[in-house]
């Protein structure tokens, strides 16, 4: 299948307001999740400007498609996605994480429309992600639940729970997507906790796997269109990805994962973005 240029450049544009977005949300002095949303950012921007049937004038449409941000941290990704498909204003993403604001540090799914889970205490959201979609089994649903996961996280044992039962289910209905940037929070995750051959290991649990490179949009939506054709497996879409993507000073460095931004870095943000 054959995908236009105007399509995935719109896309592309679509990424990088999101990481803008990102940035802006973080804002200066203030410690905020830039390395992971940045890495994410393009997946995002396909599934919620793509792929998902969603409705912002309508977050609780029951024949919507899910989306589950196992790796909560990075709510400002989420949110930026949300407010530039106009679940609620893109001048709300100025006050993230302000003391009564509806955009918090982690997803909330009872003040934030458009969540459909609270996430972040991580290695939860496949296992969430799989009752979703096995309800919507139930509801004899066509759609689908899209599970965004880091590579960090997937060392917790939850996850390999919930991708055995997705397999003994048949949960074809539920995509898996890792965003390999090989960094979290403290260093490499093979220093860290090394899962080894993710690739193997969900092949070995009997899921359908797609490699592709994360920031190349035609793999992506190529791959979200495939997942549509699997029977009978879940699919996991591993996603590899460069930590702070689009940033050139924030590209591959630890340090931001949860890092703070100067007046400066701020600025050089914005205007690599533009």
């Amino acid at each position: 299948m054959g995908y236009s240029k105007a399509l995935l450049e719109d896309l592309e544009a679509k990424a990088k307001q999101l990481r803008k977005d990102v940035i802006v949300s973080i804002g200066i002095g203030v410690a905020g999740h830039v390395g992971g949303s940045c890495s994410s950012a393009d997946i995002l921007a396909a599934l919620y400007f793509y792929k998902m049937k969603h409705d912002p004038k309508n977050p609780k449409m029951e024949d919507r498609d899910r989306f589950l941000l196992s790796k909560g941290h990075v709510a400002i990704l989420q949110y930026a996605a949300l407010a530039e498909s106009g679940y609620f204003p893109v001048e709300d993403l100025k006050h993230t994480k302000e003391i009564g604001a509806h955009l918090q540090g982690h997803p909330d799914v009872i003040k934030t429309p458009g969540i459909e889970a609270g996430t972040g205490s991580l290695g939860q959201g496949l296992s969430i992600g799989l009752g979703m979609a096995l309800g919507q089994r139930l509801d004899k649903s066509s759609r689908k639940t899209y599970v965004l996961m880091g590579d960090g996280e997937i060392a917790e044992g939850q996850i390999w729970e919930a991708a055995m039962a997705a397999s003994a289910y048949k949960a074809d209905n539920l995509v898996g997507i890792l965003d390999r940037n090989r960094l979290q929070a403290n260093g490499r995750v093979v220093d860290r906790f090394d899962s080894g051959d993710v690739i193997a290991k969900f092949l070995s649990f009997g899921w359908h796997v797609i490699e592709i490179d994360g920031h190349n949009m035609e793999e992506i939506v190529k791959a979200l269109d495939e997942a549509d054709t699997v029977k009978g497996v879940p699919t996991v879409i591993v996603a590899n990805t460069i930590k702070g993507k689009g940033i050139s000073f924030a590209e591959n460095v630890v340090s931001y994962h949860n890092g703070v931004l100067t007046e400066e870095t701020y600025q050089k943000a914005l205007e690599e973005l533009s």
